[in-house]
Order: structure tokens, then C-alpha cells, then sequence
């Protein structure tokens, strides 16, 4: 059975380590899935889930707030600014997060706040999708 390590690094901790069959993010230009001997690899992240697969099958959430994906041939690594393990989201601070955002966007005040507001929205809807996922995963 071929592996590859992962790390999932965020600005404040090392979030995952360990050795795994397949490593899945949100890339900007679509979905990655990443296995051992992939080719060298470095793209950034859009807010969103990244799913690793480990070695006896079951398989982990996380929730990045972006950043960077680096495949080398014997590690992925992935460095964001937030990383959390999906079971640890808190879905009703997503949901007002979300909700505010689109407040203010409705609202339509100034650009920068719109700006600001559709990458909360962004945040929080990849939160409560990766929540969504957890449970489709543990209702399995």
C-alpha cells in the first residue's frame, strides 16, 4: 500500500500529522486530490475543507481559511492562515457569521465593507459545508 505524509499547518499550530493514502483540498481552479508519487505541486487554497484519507481507511476533516498547497514526492503540506479540525467548527457562530455578511451586503454601504463581507460569507459557508460533510461522513 503506497502512503505520503501530510501536514497541516496553521498560522498558530500544527494541526495534522501523519501518513496518509490521499489528501483532498478545494484548489482555486477546483478540487485536488492529491496520492503518493503525485508531481511536485504549489497552488493556493480557497476557503474550504481539506479531507485526508489515512492509512486504515477512515478518513479526517479539516476547515482552512485558505492558503497554500505544496506537493513534494514524499510530503503535502498544507499552510493556512486558520485550520480546524472539522468536529471542532462551531456551527451556530458560522451561521451568524454568515448571516451578517449577508446583512451587509444587502445593505450595500461602502465597497470595502462589501469586500470584507463576501470573504466572511465565503469563510463561513466553507465552515458549515465542512460541518455538512462531517455528518454525511458520520451518519456512514
Amino acid at each position: 500500500m503506497s502512503t505520503i505524509r501530510c501536514d497541516i499547518v496553521s498560522a498558530e499550530s500544527e494541526i495534522f500529522q501523519g501518513t496518509v493514502k490521499m489528501v483532498v483540498a478545494s484548489g482555486e481552479m477546483g478540487e485536488l486530490g492529491i496520492a503518493p508519487r503525485h508531481a511536485p505541486l504549489i497552488t493556493r487554497l480557497k476557503p474550504g475543507q481539506v479531507r485526508v484519507t489515512l492509512e486504515n481507511g477512515d478518513e479526517q476533516s479539516f476547515y482552512v481559511s485558505g492558503g497554500i498547497l505544496e506537493v513534494q514526492p514524499q510530503v503535502v503540506t498544507v499552510l493556512a492562515d486558520t485550520a480546524i479540525r472539522a468536529k471542532d467548527l462551531d456551527e451556530a457562530a458560522a451561521g451568524k457569521a454568515k448571516e451578517d455578511a449577508e446583512k451587509i451586503i444587502a445593505n450595500r454601504t461602502d465597497v470595502m465593507e462589501i469586500a470584507e463581507a463576501q470573504a466572511q460569507l465565503a469563510q463561513a459557508a466553507a465552515q458549515l459545508a465542512a460541518l455538512e460533510q462531517l455528518r454525511k461522513t458520520l451518519k456512514h
